[in-house]
């Protein structure tokens, strides 16, 4: 960890996103202490007003601390993001794994339901099971989660695949090691690299879900301040209250592109082909 954590330091790119990462995730833990009111106060005389002392992002248009509501919204998206990266990374770990190294007819059934899955693009997928599980925040998680468990099914298997032809792994199988002790010991282990930079980019993609569903009315419903509410309740206001709109955007927009940084990162820290 320690070698690794200096490979970082010394990818600036990388380095830049993670502290970014570190700061949402500060911001969203420290959301009581940092924000000045609660994000669901209302202050009636001061309806959309511009970023002031007093109010540093302005307010929207029930009087509402804007600043407030993106502090706390960080802790709805990455509570979201993580919990739904969670979901599809341990469904796809299990299902990639079991599909690569046993094969045969299970991999055929699990494969054919993952294509089912991947012939929905990932927007409507989640609209989908939203429709039929109802509009929440649970729900939000548990239908981002199943989106995301196709990608990760397809990612472990290749790379289960991959590591099965390795010499390590057929000798093990020769003398008779049990194929759970296998993949515990040998399988799993030879596949982070790959799965880690997939969580990492996973959690980018949760985040744009949860805002997209949350702006059409179908994720985290009002008055709790998720960024896609806040977006969805200032399309009405952003031609003469701009300020309603921009600051959500850019708290999307920046923790994305910090775990996409970081992403790309660990991909050319870990993808031993890239060292060499």
């Amino acid at each position: 960890m320690k070698a690794f954590m200096q490979s970082l330091k010394n990818d600036k790119v990388g380095f830049i996103g993670f502290i970014g990462i570190l700061l949402v995730v500060i911001v969203a833990i420290l959301a009581p202490v940092i924000a000045p009111h609660s994000p669901s106060e209302i202050f009636n005389e001061h309806i959309l007003q511009g970023p002031n002392a007093q109010f540093l992002f302005g307010t929207d248009e029930l009087g509402r601390d804007i600043f407030s509501r993106v502090v706390f919204g960080a802790q709805v998206s990455l509570q979201v993001s993580l919990t739904a990266v969670g979901i599809g990374a341990i469904g796809g770990l299990v299902l990639g794994l079991i599909s690569g190294y046993f094969q045969g007819k299970i991999d055929q059934i699990i494969m054919r339901v993952m294509d089912v899955f991947f012939a929905f693009p990932d927007i409507l997928l989640a609209l989908t099971i939203i429709a039929v599980l109802g509009p929440s925040l649970t729900n939000t998680m548990i239908a981002i989660g199943i989106v995301f468990i196709p990608v990760f099914t397809r990612l472990v298997r290749s790379a289960v695949m991959s590591v099965k032809e390795n010499e390590y792994l057929t000798s093990a199988v020769a003398v008779g090691v049990h194929p759970l002790k296998i993949i515990a010991k040998h399988v799993t282990p030879n596949i982070m690299a790959p799965f880690i930079v997939q969580v990492t980019l996973a959690l980018s993609g949760a985040i744009l879900t949860e805002a997209a569903l949350s702006f059409l009315g179908l994720g985290v419903q009002p008055p709790d301040p998720s960024w896609g509410v806040m977006l969805n309740a200032s399309r009405a206001y952003m031609e003469f209250a701009p300020w309603t709109i921009l600051f959500p955007v850019t708290a999307i927009v920046m923790t994305i592109l910090c775990f996409n940084l970081l992403g790309d990162s660990l991909r050319d820290l870990l993808d031993p082909k890239l060292k060499s």
